[in-house]
């Protein structure tokens, strides 16, 4: 098996309707500040449908899930009618979405809803980051889970304490 199929990634359609992001593989706090910034930049440039597509996500974690969030939050925010969609689902992935309240952020489809990368699709890259910028990734993230429902925070009040406390103290 080729290296580049283990690897995660994320392949995003900038062009499409809606913008098309394509997990493959974990996606995780190692990988998800490449797709904060391409949210962020999208919704900057006035893109106001986004679609994520979970046919090819083997798992994900919390901070990949307050990503999700974050961008959902700024769509309703910004634009009256944006939108993120999330599709194909599956079950796992699914459960973890409807048990941090992102359902209630986001339109979920679990079934086979299609969407096709266009030809500019292209995979997004992590660029390295130093610890003080993937502790203010994750601390964000989670900060996004407790806006998406405040029940959050008895998941992640021990974690939240401890990325505030390294931060405070670099």
């Amino acid at each position: 098996m080729p290296e580049s199929a283990l690897k995660p990634v994320f392949l995003v359609d900038a062009y499409s309707d809606p913008v098309l992001v394509r997990i493959q593989g974990r996606a995780s706090f190692m990988n998800s500040g490449s797709l904060k910034e391409f949210f962020t930049e999208m919704i900057r440039q006035g893109k106001t449908k986004l679609a994520v597509d979970f046919q090819q996500c083997t798992s994900m974690d919390s901070t990949f899930l307050g990503v999700l969030a974050g961008a959902a939050l700024e769509l309703k925010k910004t634009a009256s009618l944006g939108s993120l969609t999330l599709v194909r689902v599956g079950e796992r992935n699914l459960e973890l979405i409807r048990n941090l309240g992102l359902h209630r952020l986001a339109i979920v489809d679990a079934g086979n809803f299609s969407l096709n990368l266009g030809g500019t699709a292209q995979a997004l890259s992590e660029p390295m980051r130093t610890e003080i910028e993937r502790t203010r990734l994750v601390l964000e993230a989670h900060e996004n889970l407790l806006d998406a429902d405040p029940s959050n925070l008895t998941k992640f009040q021990d974690l939240l304490a401890f990325l505030r406390n390294q931060l405070n103290s670099s």
